[in-house]
Parts: structure tokens; C-alpha cells; sequence
């Protein structure tokens, strides 16, 4: 069997040679041949150099360029080019375990699923990035996400990274091209669609590094809020309707402030008083929901990363509610005026 690991990348000077090492310790079954692409993103840091030379020495690494520089062109490029009858999805931000590859194709065989991962768990550094880490395997924070369960084995909605049979890629197509964001949704949405199976399993094991600040994360959610409705608006329909609750919350605050200033300025005190009192009675439940959730992390979090919680929980939600909202109303008020690039097409990482 001949398996094509596919890594998209960009500036990552600082570790790519120990992700590749990495890769070289993977405990993989006898006469399996395997190939490694990593599709750079045209990147600025050095980071091709450093792909260059390691290809030198190892034949089985190709460096595939990725004029388009985001994640969807990049892992189309790398599948465009690979020889493999199984292709595995890898990310440079992560930590595998020596099995990875192994239990990614032995689910493939044993489930027959079009797509098949592991959990997407996260393993932050420093204060806020052990706090961003807790939030995200919240359900509060992940709205019920399947992906997010440590634990859980089945059919689910999307899944982390990916791995796929090539024959599945002759029948589905290649990912979104203009996508920056929210590409495996779309792309897992749209096998469903077709009667495919996507499968988690915890046999499949690898950490996530999220962001390391709060101001990165909020970046982050507000693009993948805004791309969630590219997604939408291209298969006319919901993966899951969790995906609207923070667009929900974000509404219900700016209407109800809209509502106040109005109510002000016509003199009409007593439904501006009606209308205050409403929604601080929403954001006091919304705080004892984060105290409560905050709760079950106090023995694992030292004291300010768990108080940071509060923080990032609202940076996870209101980022993610203003994004969505952003891209919904974009037809509206035009490009320009709502998706300026560095809020919703930089690439940050």
C-alpha cells in the first residue's frame, strides 16, 4: 500500500524540521510506502529554504507550491500530486501520536467511511493558551460538538484533518479553492450530501495547538464565522444549527443596545428601562452559564488561566456570532464595506 501524507504550511520556520522529524518516527506497518508533501504557501520566513534542504536528504519529501497560499489550494495542490492509494491529512500545529497514521488507515479499512480522524483535542502553552485549550473542548464553548468528545467513536458531522481513499477525492472533487476558512466542513458536508460516511475515532490521537492570545483567537473565530456562511450560502442549508446560536447571541445584544439608544432619544424611558433590563438579564445568565463551566476545570487550571476563562469563552462566541453576521449581511453592503482582507482573509497562521 502506498500512503501520501498531505501537509499544507506557511511560515513555519521555528518547527517545520521537527514536524518532519516527527513524521520519521511514525510507527508504520512493514511494506507500507509512504510520501510526504507539504504544500507551502509561498512562504516569507525561510521556511522553503528549510523544505529544500531537507528534501536533499530525504527523497520521499516533495515541496509542492501553494500559489494560492491558503490551506484549500494548498492541500489540493499536495492531493493533485500524490501517488497514494490512501491520503492522510496532517497539520504542522500538531502532535501525533506514533500510531497515527497506522490507526487513520485501519479505521479507513474497518469502517468503510469516506472520511475518517481522530478528536480534535487542544493542548495550549502558557496561561492563556491552557485557558483558550480548556475552552475549546467546552461543550459549552464547542455548542455540543462531537468533534471536540476525547471519547467519542461514530458517524459525526466533520472531523479533524482527514483520511480518505484517493478514489473518494474521483468522486467528491478537491476542496473549495475559495474558501480561507471552514474548507473541511464544506468539503465533509458536501460527502454527506452524496450518502458518505464521516467517521471519529479516539484511536486516532494527536493534540491541537490553538492560538497563544486572546486578540488571535478572536481573529481566528471571526473568520471562521464569516467563511461558515460561505458554506452555507453554497449548499443552501445547515450542517447544524449550533452553528447560528452565536450569531443569535451577537444579534439580541446589538438589536437590544439599538433598541435602547432609540427608545432614549424618542423619550421613551420606561420600554428603554424594559428593554436594559432584558438584556442584562441575558448576559447574567450567560455569566453564571461560564462560572458553571468554569467549575469542573478549577483543579485543572491554575487559578489565572481559570479566570481567564470568562474571557475567552466571550472571545470564542461573540467573535464567532460577529463574523457570521458579517458574512450574511455581506450581498447587502458589499464587499468592501463588510469583508475588508485583513479581518477575513489574512492569513494569521
Amino acid at each position: 500500500m502506498k500512503i501520501s501524507l498531505v501537509i499544507p504550511c506557511r511560515n513555519e520556520k521555528g518547527h517545520i524540521r521537527e514536524f518532519l522529524d516527527s513524521l520519521h518516527a511514525q510507527d508504520l506497518d512493514p511494506g507500507w510506502d509512504v510520501e510526504i508533501l507539504v504544500a507551502d504557501g509561498m512562504s516569507n520566513d525561510g521556511t522553503r529554504d528549510v523544505l529544500l534542504q531537507y528534501a536533499q536528504t530525504a527523497p520521499h519529501v516533495r515541496l509542492i507550491d501553494n500559489a494560492g497560499c491558503i490551506v484549500s489550494t494548498g492541500l489540493n495542490a499536495a492531493i493533485a500530486a500524490a501517488t497514494g492509494d490512501v491520503i492522510v491529512r496532517l497539520d504542522a500545529h500538531t502532535t501525533y501520536a506514533r500510531d497515527y497514521v497506522r490507526e487513520c488507515v485501519r479505521v479507513l479499512q474497518h469502517t468503510g467511511a469516506d472520511n475518517v480522524g481522530g478528536p480534535w483535542v487542544a493542548e495550549g502553552r502558557g496561561r492563556v493558551g491552557r485557558a483558550i485549550a480548556a475552552a475549546f473542548q467546552s461543550r459549552f464553548c464547542s455548542g455540543g460538538g462531537k468533534a471536540h468528545d476525547p471519547h467519542y467513536e461514530g458517524e459525526v458531522d466533520t472531523v479533524y484533518l482527514g483520511c480518505w481513499a484517493r478514489t473518494t477525492f474521483d468522486r467528491a472533487g478537491l476542496f473549495d479553492p475559495n474558501l480561507v476558512r471552514n474548507q473541511d466542513d464544506e468539503f465533509n458536508f458536501r460527502l454527506l450530501r452524496m450518502g458518505g460516511r464521516v467517521w471519529q475515532s479516539p484511536r486516532i490521537k494527536s493534540t491541537y495547538t490553538p492560538r497563544a492570545s486572546i486578540r488571535a483567537l478572536f481573529w481566528q473565530h471571526l473568520q471562521y464565522g464569516f467563511w461558515k456562511v460561505a458554506v452555507i450560502r453554497k449548499h443552501r442549508a445547515l450542517a447544524s444549527w449550533r452553528h447560528l446560536v452565536p450569531a443569535l447571541f451577537v444579534s439580541s445584544i446589538v438589536i437590544s443596545l439599538l433598541l435602547i439608544a432609540v427608545m432614549a432619544v424618542l423619550g421613551l424611558n420606561t420600554a428603554a428601562t424594559v428593554i436594559a433590563t432584558m438584556l442584562a438579564g441575558e448576559l447574567l445568565l450567560y455569566a453564571v452559564v461560564c462560572l458553571a463551566c468554569m467549575a469542573p476545570l478549577a483543579r485543572s487550571l491554575e487559578p489565572v488561566a481559570l479566570l481567564l476563562l470568562p474571557l475567552v469563552f466571550a472571545a470564542y462566541h461573540v467573535a464567532y456570532g460577529l463574523g457570521f453576521l458579517a458574512g450574511t449581511f455581506q450581498p447587502i453592503l458589499g464587499s468592501r464595506a463588510v469583508a475588508p482582507g485583513r479581518f477575513f482573509t489574512a492569513l494569521t497562521r
